[in-house]
């Protein structure tokens, strides 16, 4: 009796596991059941299949049933919908991209005629109305105004610049210079070309702070302390450098000739080659919004000036046939080429850059603002800057050794004699002067139109020294007033670890240093936004963030961006 009770709890913990051991069987043979059903499917056998798949077939691992399981499988594209709409959104943007960024070009290419043609039309007028009143103020016995105002300072300015110049260039034989790039190789011919293409950013970039330099120094108020070298130094740079600058684009419209002339076209062939070399050095690079409206800037500068190389080359091969309509056609396929190829090289350049770094096609509508954002405040009263010389802060583009060695190689090639002649040419200038009031008053209505789209009409009545300082000027207040608030609670960083006193987010330190900056969403709109810029903090003294490693990139309003504007790591 005492072995029965013993062994009857031992006999149900048998039962009990033999039970647990049954369930997990098949709990096991279930799953190979369902193992099979999938792999059923490709044609495979399964070794946790058991003995049904053991016994399967042959017929259904035959070729013919992989071939129809190949043909009839499918897939579904919604599954991953948000990858697939972004992929068609950049397909679109790259088509949007040529009709975008030719709008941007054609404005930006009338931008630069007015200021071209200003020089030519309104500038020789100005500064005889300057004179005028240079000679006639005193003899009216008016002391107690000025001779003159400092546009008009500015104008005579050019006008001497530009009279000394031409009588410089007289000297320089065009035609010795010529023969001397015409004995030269091609591949020499070659690297002098991409040598002078460096060499004029570097003389845009340059030129225009000394014309700048100038003209501050011969209107600066004299109540001012003396901080310059005087008005002749100052005049006696900005000579020389638009003399050398003309020489140097002498230097290129005369191999661009050269290619122009040669039996072969080898030459013409490499110089368009390397447009496209232009869109390997562009496309695989990081470009914010800042850099890229540089590159719209300098690809309109180039464009214009390529028109007026072309223009230069066509006007001195007809000198040499004698003015023959006939040849001009011999050149005409050559032109469209250059200028196709051009165009081709912006178009693909500009597809990809916005590809690679998602950039709507929409910021060129913002580039175009900005540019007429320009052209409206040049006409308001309290403007502070002509408008030629915007364009060549924006665009690196300075009219003034262009037009110099147009007029230089007019007169060298057209030859003036008798009074009809020069009724012709009085008919010419006033066809210039209606061709440049009428594009002057087209582009006023259109820019006014760009502002008012983009809803930047707040930012002209804002005095322009206050809305736009100098970087100097602007780190020296910010770091002062970090400097001088002691009521500033220490800021404790990602570390938990509080910092100096002296230390203080930039979010503070930009509203502090800006006040006068008025709160519109036109300043978001032509902003590039920083990454994480506001989760950092920003050492003063050090001009680091928090951690110490990465300089602080402030944000840019594209009206503050120049050609030659360094914007992230880089100019573009």
């Amino acid at each position: 009796m005492a072995d029965s009770l013993s062994t009857g709890p031992g006999e149900e913990k048998e039962k009990e596991k033999e039970g647990r051991e049954r369930d997990r069987t098949a709990a096991t043979t279930e799953k190979n059941k369902e193992k099979d059903g999938l792999t059923e499917t490709l044609g495979f056998n399964d070794k946790n299949g058991g003995s049904k798949s053991k016994k399967r077939n042959l017929s259904d691992l035959s070729l013919v049933r992989f071939i129809t399981t190949e043909l009839t499988r499918g897939y579904f594209l919604e599954h991953n919908e948000a990858k697939y709409t972004e992929r068609r959104e950049r397909v679109y943007t790259c088509l949007r991209i040529p009709k975008e960024l030719e709008k941007l070009m054609t404005f930006g290419f009338f931008l630069c005629l007015d200021a071209f043609l200003y020089v030519f039309t309104l500038l020789p007028l100005r500064v005889i109305l300057a004179l005028l009143r240079l000679f006639t103020v005193p003899c009216c016995g008016l002391r107690g105004s000025r001779l003159l105002q400092p546009a008009q300072v500015c104008d005579v300015l050019k006008g001497f610049i530009m009279v000394l110049c031409y009588s410089m260039m007289s000297y320089v034989d065009y035609s010795m210079m010529y023969h001397l790039i015409r004995g030269q190789s091609v591949i020499k011919l070659y690297i002098i070309y991409n040598m002078l293409e460096v060499a004029d950013r570097l003389f845009s970039s340059f030129g225009q702070d000394i014309l700048d330099a100038l003209y501050w120094t011969a209107t600066e108020p004299k109540e001012k302390k003396r901080a310059h070298i005087g008005v002749i130094p100052h005049f006696l740079m900005a000579v020389l450098y638009v003399f050398l600058h003309a020489i140097l684009i002498m230097v290129q419209a005369t191999t661009l000739n050269v290619a122009f002339n040669s039996h072969n076209k080898s030459l013409l062939t490499i110089m368009m080659s390397n447009n496209f070399v232009e869109i390997k050095g562009s496309v695989f690079k990081k470009f914010e919004k800042n850099n890229l409206f540089q590159m719209s800037n300098s690809d309109i500068k180039e464009r214009f000036t390529n028109y007026i190389l072309l223009l230069i080359v066509c006007l001195r091969n007809m000198e040499q046939f004698s003015w023959n309509p006939d040849h001009l056609w011999v050149l005409f396929p050559d032109v469209v080429m250059v200028i196709a190829s051009e165009v081709a090289v912006d178009v693909v350049k500009h597809a990809f850059i916005t590809k690679f770094n998602d950039i709507s096609a929409d910021v060129y509508g913002e580039y175009r603002a900005s540019l007429a954002f320009d052209l409206v405040s040049s006409r308001q009263k309290n403007a502070y800057t002509d408008y030629s010389d915007s364009v060549s802060r924006r665009m690196g583009f300075i009219p003034l050794p262009l037009a110099l060695l147009l007029i230089r190689v007019v007169t060298s090639s057209v030859k003036i004699q008798g009074s009809l002649s020069f009724m012709c040419v009085l008919l010419f200038y006033l066809g210039m002067i209606t061709l440049k009031v009428l594009n002057s008053i087209v582009l006023l209505g259109t820019s006014c139109v760009f502002v008012k789209e983009a809803n930047m009409e707040e930012k002209l009545f804002n005095p322009p020294p206050s809305v736009v300082s100098s970087r100097a000027n602007s780190r020296a207040h910010r770091t002062k007033h970090v400097h001088t608030s002691p009521q500033q609670e220490p800021t404790p960083d990602k570390g938990g670890v509080s910092l100096a006193s002296d230390v203080s987010q930039p979010t503070n330190v930009a509203e502090s240093a800006a006040p006068t900056l008025p709160n519109s969403d036109s300043d978001t709109f032509l902003t590039t936004p920083d990454e994480e810029d506001d989760d950092k903090i920003i050492n003063t003294d050090t001009g680091l963030d928090g951690d110490g490693l990465k300089p602080r990139t402030p944000k840019k309003d594209l009206l503050e961006i120049d050609r030659f504007t360094i914007c992230g790591n880089r100019i573009d």
